[in-house]
């Protein structure tokens, strides 16, 4: 009798440990430092990202400059939120404000732009291709 319990004793260990391990665990993020200087003052990337993956692409801005942030994509659910270091509120909130972004910076220092997809469609493990752009002007 030991036998016919053994198969279902095993799935239920399998399914413990797969529904146990954190959701972030194998999330991917790709990091990238951004320059922009008065020669290039402005910059577009393209990338794609899929379910929980996000793109953080970090730039230096100095109080005064003004920077401008604009999103394209092919899903609806891909945004931008815009975080200045240091600080635990994000600037921008992409998923309420918009895909784009200009205002004046408030202090000198590193702010990174993180691009990502609604926990709607990550959890469906949906891809987005996206396109970019960072200005920053004096």
């Amino acid at each position: 009798m030991l036998h016919r319990h053994l198969p279902i004793r095993a799935s239920l260990l399998l399914a413990a440990l797969v529904f146990t391990a954190p959701a972030w665990s194998a999330d991917a993020v790709h990091k990238e430092t951004v320059e922009l200087t008065a020669g290039k003052a402005a910059l577009s990337v393209k990338g794609k990202i899929k379910g929980y993956a996000t793109a953080e692409y970090t730039l230096a801005g100095k109080a005064g400059q003004t920077l401008g942030v604009k999103l394209k994509t092919n899903q609806p659910s891909n945004y931008f939120n815009l975080r200045q270091a240091g600080q635990q509120d994000a600037l921008f909130i992409g998923s309420s404000g918009g895909n784009s972004y200009e205002a004046t910076l408030p202090a000198d220092g590193e702010y990174t732009v993180q691009v990502y997809l609604m926990r709607n469609a990550a959890r469906r493990n949906a891809v987005a291709s996206y396109s970019l752009e960072m200005r920053l002007r004096n």
